[in-house]
């Protein structure tokens, strides 16, 4: 008898025990990380709303965990934060690298601690895409080509252009960078940031292109006043993203002196991105034209995609495209996806 209650005791509380851990895994909040390349970006503050929407129809059963550099930095301190996150044991992290090698490196404890990883808006080295295992976000390669065919529209015979990017470890502006080069040269380069233009198809990038901001605006506002004041007859000017216009005074104050050259269409302007605020500038013609993509969509999908990872589903499609919104004077009250 004495036996019988031991081992009733032993069987009931293995029981509760598995009932506490089913119950426990049932009721687990997952924390997520989403990290931008910096937290001072109005394009990365729509993949946080994105994200917090998530959590939201969740109704705890996530965290969003939106956590970055305050400024871009090249990346450094980005990839130490997730290196940190996975020490800490987050349950999944969705991360846009800045610097692609230095990510890389990051993310190598990744796979041993059982954290799954996403890239979104911008993505690893090929040679390091096994470190994560999916990417979310824009076809980076198609922002680049759209933002040509921008220009060629304007300036259908080339002319001299300046690019301007992020930094130079960043994988998705060098991919949108190729893809400027590739439309307007006519020619596929092997590899980002595709082959600099030295007269194909008549176009020239100037002495001192492209340009590279490192994602600060107030640099980037800089770096476009000195160039169009040094090339006074320059055909076009690209920013791979929204940097100067982020800073919408100071943008303002430069891109108003070239107001009718961008009119009269002596000046190519097209910006990535189409934030509320550059869809102003477009509106006011201080672009010739935008090429936006839709932060909000990746940091929502992001959350949803490492829950159902954590819920024994697949990982997304790899690559994941959000789209793209191609914006310009004639149909700017229409060219948003809703």
């Amino acid at each position: 008898m004495i036996k019988y209650v031991v081992a009733s005791a032993v069987i009931l509380g293995a029981a509760l025990a598995a009932s506490s851990v089913t119950t426990h895994a049932a009721d687990k909040v997952y924390t997520f990380a989403l990290v931008p390349k910096n937290t001072n970006n109005p394009f990365f503050d729509q993949a946080q709303l994105g994200c917090q929407k998530a959590e939201k129809e969740l109704a705890g059963k996530i965290k969003c965990l939106y956590v970055g550099p305050g400024e871009h930095g090249g990346g450094d301190e980005e990839a130490q934060m997730v290196a940190d996150l996975i020490t800490k044991g987050v349950d999944g992290i969705g991360v846009s690298p800045a610097n692609a090698p230095a990510m890389a490196a990051a993310l190598q404890g990744a796979a041993a601690a059982k954290i799954p990883i996403l890239t979104w808006d911008s993505d690893l080295l090929p040679k390091d895409k096994g470190l994560r295992l999916a990417f979310i976000g824009t076809h980076n390669y198609e922002i680049g080509v759209n933002i040509a065919k921008a220009v060629q529209v304007i300036k259908p015979k080339g002319g001299t252009i300046c690019i301007q990017s992020g930094g130079a470890a960043a994988a998705n502006h060098n991919e949108r960078m190729q893809g400027i080069r590739d439309t307007l040269s006519g020619n596929a380069s092997k590899e980002p940031p595709g082959d600099r233009l030295t007269g194909q198809n008549g176009w020239k990038e100037v002495d001192g292109c492209p340009l590279y901001t490192n994602d600060d605006f107030a640099v980037a506002n800089q770096q476009m006043e000195d160039i169009l004041g040094k090339y006074p007859d320059l055909d076009a000017f690209t920013p791979t993203g929204g940097f100067p216009q982020f800073l919408p005074d100071a943008y303002k104050a430069i891109a108003s002196k070239y107001k009718d050259k961008i009119a009269s269409g002596k000046l190519a302007l097209v910006v990535a991105d189409t934030l509320a605020l550059q869809i102003d500038d477009l509106r006011a013609g201080l672009s010739s034209g935008q090429v936006g993509q839709h932060p909000f969509e990746m940091g929502y999908k992001v959350m949803y995609a490492l829950y159902d990872i954590k819920q024994g589903k697949p990982a997304p499609k790899d690559p994941t495209y959000t789209g793209l919104d191609i914006c310009t004077p004639k149909n700017i009250d229409t060219c948003i996806a809703k």
